[in-house]
């Protein structure tokens, strides 16, 4: 369990779009997933015990989950995620079989125990059948059931958007976490299994195939606990970091090893940068894994998947267009940037996305400023713009497992670039950074919670600017105008109450730090020249002289 706070990867955000959902119309089965139902109020999740039995030749899993949970208050009825096509088996507790009714992808099962406040039980789901195949992973999500360059299989999952529930069950509500999870995967020899935390047994059977035994000590999300299957090879390393040795465990096939002792290399240099910005890795009692994956990439935790082919960029191309992003490995470094921001913080509904996303994008910038430094970081987060559609706002419905525009990776990452030129302190802006992670260490949040820490140890209030990048597809519009000696400006195209200060250069003044609101305000100006003015491009906002139709500056 993971503390659920008071209020309260779509990991690769150039294909995102294509994955999010329609917000305009829900489904029972929406609500059944993304909402904390009586059915599952009243208990809480503290361990999870999975077993999972992998059968490539006809693309079927068996195994069995024991859920263990704290009773919170008096229940009967407790509702259980697996999706269709896979069939529940039977369920027990206390030895006893339990009955249950299906609702699509969610069971409802009759307890025959009375539940009791403070209670600590288990119910064991037995379960087995083809789960859905992966179409295009990592965004169309499930089980990958591949072969490497040799023929030989090569299996993994990636399921995000779609559920962990899509090959096991559980409570597949983000809000709630395990306090810890075993997770052992068998299959066929020779192939190796590497899931989330530390390997604790290898044991083979006489039908030749061998069971992986994993143990995640910490709260774990449920999309991330994943499994990679095939012929791997293994290397190791370890980093002096802030809370002491950190195990780096990497997982390449066999015959690319030489190029993955190459490319891994940059994972030390991309640890100890986020560790300055953003604090301690969250995970070091279960290490840091890398796993070379038939799939592009996924922050599974302590377990980051791999698929960028060993090369710098995205799949070799620079996201920015500033050529900056061709210096280091995109899955590397914004995959990790999620064991921070999607794994040690998490969000409590999907519609929250943006904690993950926004500020794992903005972390590709704070990696190319830790290697290049602050001009390249922001030349590099401002390149992004580039992929902005502006096609809908950001955060959609809450309650229904919808997910927002993909625009959470570049828009919201320049919207956190855009704060810290408000907070305008870089000694201060770290300490947010990092304090964030350590007031939600291995917490599920809602999005209000982080942008209220903001606001309150920024010491300006946010709000407005979060609902205007957010929740609206507006880029504000700073208008001006010069009367004689007078430039007079204001904010349009803003959520009402905008009021977010902002840089100008003016010809004859130098830079000047103005505070428009929606009101009209004036400044007093030299010359004509006043009318040139730019705007410091690390603003995510527009420009406009309406004195001169057509006229218009800004990014």
């Amino acid at each position: 369990m993971r503390p659920i706070a008071l209020l309260a990867c779509l990991a690769l955000w150039p294909l995102a779009p294509a994955m999010a959902q329609d917000t305009g119309s829900f489904t029972r089965a929406d609500t059944l997933r993304g909402s904390n139902t009586p059915e599952r109020a009243w208990w809480d999740v503290t361990f999870y015990d999975l077993h999972v039995r992998v059968h490539p030749a006809d693309s079927s899993i068996t195994g069995f989950n024991g859920i263990t949970y704290r009773v919170l208050e008096a229940g009967r009825e407790m509702q259980i995620d697996l999706q269709v096509p896979l069939v529940v088996d039977s369920m027990v507790q206390d030895g006893r079989t339990l009955t249950y009714r299906r609702d699509g992808n969610a069971f409802f099962v009759r307890l025959a125990a009375r539940q009791r406040a403070g209670d600590a039980k288990t119910v064991t789901v037995y379960y087995h059948g083809q789960p859905v195949a992966a179409r295009r992973p990592p965004w169309d999500g499930g089980f990958i059931w591949a072969t490497d360059s040799l023929g030989g299989p090569w299996i993994a999952t990636a399921n995000e958007g779609l559920g962990a529930s899509v090959w096991w069950p559980n409570k597949d509500y983000l809000a709630d976490e395990p306090d810890s999870q075993r997770i052992a995967i068998t299959v066929s020899d020779p192939l190796r299994n590497v899931s989330n935390g530390r390997l604790r047994r290898t044991t083979p059977h006489d039908d030749g195939t061998t069971t992986y035994e994993w143990f995640v000590t910490a709260p774990i999300n449920n999309y991330n606990v994943t499994v990679n299957a095939g012929r791997y090879e293994h290397f190791s390393d370890s980093l002096d970091g802030e809370a002491g040795r950190l195990t780096l465990n990497y997982w390449p096939l066999a015959y690319h090893l030489d190029a993955a002792r190459r490319q891994f290399a940059q994972v030390k240099p991309t640890l100890e940068c986020f560790e300055y910005w953003f604090g301690p890795y969250p995970w070091y009692a279960d290490g840091y894994q890398l796993v070379e994956t038939p799939h592009l990439g996924m922050e599974h935790q302590s377990a980051v998947a791999y698929g960028n082919h060993f090369q710098n960029g995205y799949r070799g191309r620079d996201l920015s267009g500033t050529g900056l992003g061709l210096n280091w490995d995109f899955i590397i470094v914004h995959e990790t940037a999620h064991e921070w921001w999607g794994n040690n913080i998490t969000s409590q509904d999907h519609a929250d996305m943006w904690v993950h996303e926004s500020f794992g994008n903005y972390a590709e910038g704070i990696y190319t400023e830790c290697q290049l430094g602050k001009t390249a970081g922001a030349a590099y987060v401002i390149g992004t713009r580039i992929g902005i559609r502006n096609d809908r706002p950001i955060i959609p419905a809450y309650g229904v497992n919808a997910q927002g525009s993909g625009d959470m990776y570049p828009k919201g990452g320049n919207m956190l670039h855009t704060i810290r030129q408000l907070v305008d302190d870089d000694a201060k802006w770290r300490d947010m950074l990092r304090g964030l992670n350590r007031t939600f260490r291995h917490q599920t949040v809602t999005g209000r919670q982080v942008q209220e820490y903001m606001s309150r140890e920024a010491g300006i209030d946010l709000s407005r600017i979060f609902a205007q990048y957010l929740t609206t597809t507006q880029i504000p519009e700073f208008q001006y105008r010069l009367e004689g000696t007078t430039l007079a400006y204001r904010w349009a195209n803003v959520v009402p109450g905008f009021d977010m200060p902002l840089a100008i250069m003016v010809p004859g003044l130098g830079t000047q730090v103005v505070h428009p609101t929606e009101a009209w305000q004036t400044l007093a100006v030299p010359s004509r020249r006043a009318a040139d003015l730019t705007v410091d491009e690390n603003y995510y906002v527009t420009a406009r002289n309406v004195g001169m139709e057509g006229t218009s500056r800004g990014r």
